[in-house]
């Protein structure tokens, strides 16, 4: 896949989670995502919203840092709703570390939604 699908299909991803969950779209943030592969060089996405801009770039400015497995990041970009990134993150296959408030402000956030739905 090539970096211009990549980006195009973060943008999705990040488009869908805002749709489902609009509290989100206010969010002022830099993600560092680090889509693994089976290789040694592990692509690094800076994506910051809102907007999303995306660019590939070692996101030095990041607030929260996003790990997951290429594959499974492209089947959640694809078609993935907020209840299967919760899932994939409660089963440890998204991994998401950084600054502890807003990992805490994202998660409560998610968990309202889900509650709701």
């Amino acid at each position: 896949m090539s970096a211009a699908d990549t980006k195009t299909l973060i943008a999705q991803a990040v488009n869908r989670l805002h749709d489902e969950v609009p509290a989100l779209r206010s969010l002022q943030l830099v993600i560092r995502l680090e889509l693994h592969t089976h290789g040694r060089d592990v692509p690094i996405w800076r994506v910051e919203v809102p907007g999303p801009k995306v660019d590939r770039d070692p996101a030095a400015d990041s607030r929260i840092d996003v790990s997951v497995a290429r594959p499974r990041f492209n089947e959640l970009a694809a078609e993935g709703t907020i209840e299967d990134w919760a899932r994939a993150y409660e089963r440890g296959e998204v991994k998401v570390s950084g600054d502890r408030a807003v990992v805490t402000l994202l998660g409560n956030v998610i968990q309202r939604r889900r509650a709701r739905v």
